[in-house]
């Protein structure tokens, strides 16, 4: 079966979404130790959630990336996740979906998060011919996301590892077995209306 050519792909719960972010260490790991983001973690830039796994683990270079050295799994409320993408603008115009450039452009700077749909990547890291979806987050929101949404953090960077190096020897078997059972994440068509090309 064809995958849909946008779709949010996560591991989630009733009431929860897990979405990965990669910090340094002097970042993450107070934050795997306190179940929160730390005073320094700086909640007045923006700040990019993925729900998926193999996505952060090419942008983060299976998290050998200088101060991306550490991959967090960060379990946040449904209902935050969703607020943010009722609010979100594409960051990047789109005919069809914006009336015009300028109106566009208004939209983006009064958005509290942004949407990017990045082609979903596989074991190799190669690009997949379906987009997943990246959410900015930025202002109060970011600060939401930090203080009042997340549930739990994981470190996940050993996984990171031991899934790294499977594929490295070329085992994408049990590589395959060890990623985060992600799927079709249940928002409505109302939810993503105006975030969908």
């Amino acid at each position: 079966m064809q995958e849909p050519q946008r779709e949010i792909r996560a591991t989630y719960t009733a009431t929860s979404i897990t979405v990965y972010q990669a910090y340094s260490p002097e970042i993450g790991l107070p934050a795997v130790r306190e179940g929160r983001f730390p005073a320094s973690w700086k909640r007045d830039r923006m700040t990019w959630i993925k729900p998926s796994f193999l996505w952060m683990m090419y942008r983060c270079g299976w998290a050998t990336k200088v101060d991306q050295e550490t991959v967090l799994s960060v379990e946040i409320t449904r209902d935050g996740f969703e607020s943010a993408l009722r609010g979100a603008c594409l960051s990047s115009y789109v005919p069809g979906v914006h009336p015009d450039r300028a109106t566009w452009q208004r939209q983006l700077k009064r958005a509290p998060a942004r949407i990017q749909w990045d082609p979903e990547r596989d074991l190799r890291l190669q690009p997949l011919p379906y987009r997943s979806l990246q959410l900015g987050l930025s202002g109060e929101t970011a600060r939401l996301y930090a203080d009042e949404w997340t549930v739990g953090i994981r470190d996940v960077t050993p996984l990171a590892h031991e899934i790294h190096t499977l594929v490295r020897d070329g085992d994408l078997d049990a590589a395959s077995r060890l990623l985060p059972r992600e799927g079709p994440y249940p928002a409505s068509a109302e939810l993503l209306a105006h975030l969908r090309p």
